[in-house]
């Protein structure tokens, strides 16, 4: 019941339609059961001469020219048979046609609901999240739930109104017949039910296989250059035929237990069905029934016996939707992160101050440990050391990509946690290692933050980040398609592109993270160079692991396991003993051997 008042939320503002549609079907149902009483009376008591005990039936064959007049114009009766049939369809049409407009309503709007929660999920979440998982969870769940909706909870509503109605009819016709009709249903629906609930977790294993090979095709397909470049098609062929593997296995269990539920449900459906006309053939000879009766029973029993059989079905296509359920509400449930929390947003001019910083990924292993540091407006300054020393953790606290635990970190006075995060990254420009293109054109990416800025900015963003050249000696210029995660540029071009991206903002705090690793060391010069000759210089921050781009700096910092170990300009540092001047010399020795 939780699970499905969960699902029925989904519904919010597709209520009405969805409503007309199960109605729709409860109506189709009721006069889906006129027909065999239409032609129990024909039987007994138009063509026979069984006395009609109904009133309300004696009336409508009064209005029909009474029973003389239908036995010579059983015509008549076709005619209301045919009625009968059309009015059931029209409510099933309305029935399919509500249900399927707001199934694919719900879907869109679970659809969007889910893009916008993974937009607005924290960056923390992001960074370990499975790309496969999420489209597997935005696409083939959704697609179960739109279906289940659509299909099977109608099915649902459907077959037990007729379950109702036509155990009501049956007892009211022949109370014994009834007993023997319903006398084999407890033991079909427990198997039913059983049967969901055991096969309710093959289905889990098969979508979570499913997701598995969705992630091993997503990443191969995102990273099949690099698959080329070391060769790797073998490996890959034979890692992504295991998981196929894994999911036929599963997905065949799960076919294997389905078969023999339909298989079992069957002969006791059949044996139901077989019982009801031995027995009621047995009556009607001794004339405990009517012959009208027996053929109404006959009719009844498929429709009593049927849907009980499809419960089955039903119930494991809940059990699939349920779990589909479950893993979207996994999503769902995952806390946002508020970017306009109605906090500050203040004139940021630069000046940044870390007192007593304490940061940790995991509990009790601290990143940062009482880190102190002042930086002023438009400085310049580095941070060098080897891989986790925390360097980068300390830029992602600035944009508030992470939270610190202990200490406080100021931009100009004031503290980080009562500035708006929305406000905060739209004043603190962060260039990632590892830049990230869209499939538009050149153009479109620069000015990805603000589509208004004009060409002038571009271009001058363009000339600064020293990609100005490069994208004029393409064909189209600034108009050339980039191609997906820009694919069709060099890694310094991508690089110097998430560049001018940044910088075409004029944030008042720049930061570079190992982000001019892929230029050769001439550019590195000239978009130093050309950041530092820019007006309203900003605060410029600068992570990376080699010495020639950090040592133009206004001050270096080496950091080592959270901690600031070393600190000064280059010329002091190379003459002082210690971790910069061990890489300076490392590097400066690969140099001059080249």
């Amino acid at each position: 019941m939780k699970d499905l008042k969960k699902l029925l939320k989904f519904t919010k503002g597709y209520g009405l339609m969805y409503s007309i549609g199960i109605v729709s079907i409860i109506l189709s149902q009721g006069i889906t059961l006129l027909n065999p009483l239409v032609i129990r009376t024909t039987i007994d008591s138009i063509i026979g001469d069984s006395i009609i005990e109904n009133h309300y039936v004696m009336y409508f064959l009064n209005l029909l020219g009474g029973r003389t007049n239908l036995r010579e114009n059983l015509w008549i009766v076709g005619l209301i048979i045919i009625f009968i049939t059309i009015l059931r369809g029209i409510f099933l049409y309305l029935k399919n046609t509500m249900s399927s407009k707001s199934a694919e309503s719900i879907a869109e709007n679970v659809k969007n609901q889910l893009y916008d929660h993974i937009q607005k999920l924290p960056y923390e979440y992001h960074v370990s999240a499975e790309t496969g998982e999420l489209i597997q969870r935005c696409t083939s769940d959704v697609d179960t739930i739109r279906r289940f909706l659509a299909i099977q909870l109608m099915e649902v509503v459907g077959s037990t109104f007729m379950l109702i109605f036509t155990v009501s009819i049956m007892l009211n016709l022949s109370p014994r017949m009834a007993m023997i009709s319903i006398s084999v249903l407890p033991i079909t629906f427990s198997f039913a039910y059983i049967f969901f609930r055991k096969v309710k977790k093959d289905f889990t294993a098969s979508d979570e296989a499913e997701a598995r090979l969705s992630t091993t095709l997503q990443e191969n397909l995102t990273g099949i250059r690099v698959v080329k470049a070391f060769a790797r098609e073998k490996y890959e062929i034979d890692n992504f035929d295991k998981k196929n593997i894994d999911h036929r296995d599963l997905t065949t269990k799960l076919i294997m237990n389905l078969a023999t539920y339909w298989s079992i449900s069957d002969f006791i459906s059949f044996f139901q069905i077989g019982l009801v006309m031995v027995y009621g053939s047995y009556l009607a000879v001794k004339g405990d029934i009517s012959l009208g009766t027996l053929v109404a029973f006959t009719s009844y029993i498929g429709m009593l016996v049927w849907p009980v059989r499809q419960m089955g079905r039903t119930l494991t296509d809940m059990g699939k939707a349920f779990v589909s359920l479950k893993r979207i509400d996994e999503i769902l449930m995952e806390p946002i992160e508020v970017l306009v929390e109605n906090g500050q947003e203040p004139i940021i001019s630069g000046n940044i101050e870390f007192n007593n910083v304490y940061f940790e990924y995991e509990k009790n292993n601290p990143v940062l440990k009482d880190f102190t540091l002042k930086i002023n407006q438009g400085e310049t300054i580095a941070f060098i050391g080897p891989t986790g020393s925390g360097k980068s953790s300390l830029v992602h606290l600035l944009p508030r990509l992470y939270e610190y635990s202990n200490g406080n970190i100021t931009l100009d006075g004031i503290e980080l946690n009562k500035i708006d995060k929305h406000w905060i990254r739209k004043n603190v420009g962060l260039v990632l290692q590892e830049p990230f293109l869209y499939a538009k054109t050149i153009k479109e990416n620069i000015k990805l933050a603000n589509p208004s800025y004009t060409d002038k900015k571009v271009f001058d963003a363009a000339k600064t980040a020293s990609i100005h050249d490069d994208i004029n000696s393409f064909e189209d210029k600034y108009e050339t398609m980039v191609g997906e995660r820009g694919v069709s540029l060099s890694g310094g071009q991508k690089q110097r592109m998430a560049i001018a991206r940044t910088i075409i903002n004029d944030c008042p705090i720049v930061v570079f993270d190992d982000s001019l690793s892929a230029v050769d060391t001439s550019t590195d010069i000239s978009i130093r160079e050309a950041l530092i000759s820019r007006k309203n210089k900003s605060t410029t921050i600068i992570i990376s692991h080699r010495i020639s781009t950090v040592a133009g700096a206004d001050m270096i910092y080496v950091l080592d396991k959270g901690r600031i170990i070393q600190s000064g300009k280059h010329k002091d540092l190379i003459e002082e003993e210690g971790l910069y001047k061990r890489v300076y010399t490392i590097q400066s020795s690969y140099e001059d051997a080249m």
